[in-house]
């Protein structure tokens, strides 16, 4: 059996990309004030972006939250797919993230529908139950996936039934398989897959990926009726 190369998958990547997500002015920017600010790439890619637009899309969701802004790449994606008066909430630890993250959500027109909000995750989430936030029709985790298992904890509090909870990075480029006492992200992955798996709320699937952002997978679950 023939193996693809790394370049081979990135080169798949780049062809999908270019058919069904091809970045416009707003995204290449918003890309670019994140190098400018040094941030990490470890944005989603562009047809990963598209994948979160177009779940938001079939679950027409009216409300969506977001665990992990980073610059607001993914932020500005699952935005776009929301009706004229669909609301999102992020949240981001990093202050200097959310600063890029606001300045990008103002550049692309979406600040009526976004709210970036700065903080540890464990500490803001309890606010937006105590604030009528709740309930959201979509939730997507990508944040430390040390506290993978808390978020989902909160999201099963947050989101109604029939709501998609979708999570990044959750393989670890294999890792879960066997993870390391070393390795706290592989560590929370694993432990986060199996809630999953085995929580009746849930019906749940994991989709490996492969390609430009390396290798990993992204968790589709479903929360019961």
């Amino acid at each position: 059996m023939n193996m693809m190369t790394g370049d081979r998958f990135t080169r798949v990547d780049d062809y999908i990309d270019a058919l069904f997500a091809p970045e416009d002015a707003v995204l290449s920017a918003a890309q670019g004030r994140a190098r400018a600010a040094g941030l990490p790439d470890i944005q989603v890619s562009a047809n990963q972006g598209k994948l979160l637009y177009l779940f938001a899309k079939l679950v027409g969701a009216r409300h969506v939250l977001e665990i992990g802004t980073l610059a607001g790449y993914s932020t500005i994606w699952l935005a776009r797919a929301l009706p004229e008066d669909g609301r999102l909430i992020t949240l981001e630890l990093d202050p200097d993230h959310a600063r890029v993250a606001r300045d990008n959500v103002a550049a692309a027109g979406l600040v009526p529908k976004i709210t970036v909000v700065t903080g540890p995750a464990l500490e803001t989430l309890p606010t937006l139950e105590g604030a009528g936030a709740a309930p959201f029709d979509l939730v997507f985790l990508d944040a430390d996936k040390v506290n993978f298992p808390s978020y989902l904890d909160w999201a099963l509090k947050l989101a109604r039934p029939g709501a998609l909870i979708l999570a990044d990075n959750v393989i670890r480029e294999g890792k879960v398989l066997n993870p390391d006492d070393d390795d706290p992200s592989a560590l929370g992955a694993a432990a986060f897959n199996r809630q999953i798996a085995r929580n009746p709320q849930l019906e749940a699937v994991i989709l490996q990926q492969v390609g430009i952002k390396g290798h990993d997978g992204l968790a589709i679950a479903r929360i019961r009726d």
